[in-house]
């Protein structure tokens, strides 16, 4: 009978150690990928030292990757940070400047940011996001004397929201909108981002 009785509880103790426990899939680091929609909209200033004749805006494909941390606090809500880092294909904006041809492309984005969420349920969390954005831009001014080219930092802020839904422990899934305006250096150019997300949760 003690045999039997130790067996049984080795039994259950190996049983115990080979289960992994629970994971909380908003709670702690992790990292993913997202891409979506983007339209860039330019108008007065691309930026500081280039004025712009007329409003223009273009669609485009975003693609990039994201890695942060969630904070669960209580039973329902949860506080978070995230840094990424995107870019556009086929991005390019053309306009006018002073009469000349000006071709305006976006290099590449990061962001950071700081994000609030409630779990409407134990899977579905709706969260807001503000942030930190800045763009790396090439204008290419097209002149009678030829052409002329210019890179430039603009920085600004973005705001945002959307939907995750935990698909496993690990695995979770999201849609977001962001707008963002990088006029804060003396240019004019808002952004509006649909996204769709996936995370690997640690």
């Amino acid at each position: 009978m003690q045999f039997k009785t130790l067996i049984a509880g080795l039994a259950g103790l190996a049983g115990s150690i080979a289960l992994p426990a629970h994971a909380d899939t908003f709670d702690g680091p992790y990292v993913g990928v997202q891409a979506g929609w983007n339209r860039g909209e330019v108008a007065d200033a691309a930026t500081e030292a280039l004025p712009l004749d007329a409003e223009a805006s273009r669609d485009a494909l975003v693609i990039g990757g994201y890695a942060g941390y969630n904070h669960r606090i209580g039973e329902n809500f949860v506080i978070g940070t995230e840094a990424g880092f995107s870019g556009a294909v086929d991005d390019e904006i053309r306009a006018q400047s002073d009469g000349n041809a000006v071709t305006l492309d976006p290099r590449y984005s990061f962001d950071v940011s700081a994000r609030a969420g409630y779990l409407v349920t134990e899977e579905t969390l709706v969260y807001l996001r503000g942030g930190y954005a800045n763009t790396r831009v090439r204008a290419t001014v097209e002149g009678e004397e030829g052409s002329a080219r210019v890179n430039d930092n603009l920085d600004g802020w973005f705001v945002g929201g959307g939907i995750e839904r935990a698909i496993t422990d690990r695995i979770s899934a999201r849609v977001e909108y962001r707008y963002s305006d990088l006029g804060s250096d003396g240019g004019a150019w808002d952004r509006h981002q649909a996204l769709v997300g996936v995370s690997y949760n640690f």
